[in-house]
């Protein structure tokens, strides 16, 4: 006969795997009233292939890539001169795809497939906080502890 009683259940801790924890927060953002010389720039320095675009309230309008610059290119050819003029609010994506800092990576890495993007901002109430890339979600997968998901 055992006196030790019923043994209390084991409550397996898990890992809330949300993109505010994986998000890039440090980054190279532009303005809409930006040149866009300035930009192939900037993506040329920091090795990047766009941006997120913010307003003077820090509010995302938009997305800025080197597929944006490369229209320029191409559009500069007919005049036989490549330049790259105009402004950042004139050549960006304007209707673009955010997600919110509690999203669950794996429903993020859903939506990358889904969606076919390299990146997607990360908004809360507005305003840009934060990156989220496919590359961040491979990172936040090998980090995850096996027995927790």
């Amino acid at each position: 006969m055992s006196y030790r009683g019923a043994e209390a259940p084991k409550i397996q801790e898990t890992q809330a795997l949300k993109v505010e924890d994986y998000m890039a927060q440090k980054l190279i953002t532009f303005k809409p009233d930006q040149a866009m010389h300035e930009v192939v720039d900037a993506l040329m320095k920091y090795k990047i292939s766009g941006g997120p675009v913010v307003n003077d309230d820090g509010q995302l309008v938009g997305v800025i890539s080197e597929g944006d610059c490369l229209k320029e290119v191409v559009k500069g050819k007919y005049d036989n001169m490549p330049i790259f003029t105009g402004l950042v609010e004139e050549h960006m994506a304007k209707n673009v795809i955010t997600v919110g800092p509690g999203l669950n990576i794996f429903e993020a890495a859903r939506m990358f497939l889904d969606k076919r993007l390299r990146r997607f901002p990360v908004v809360h109430e507005g305003k840009l906080i934060g990156q989220i890339s496919q590359k961040d979600i491979m990172k936040a997968v090998l980090n995850a502890k096996s027995s927790t998901w």
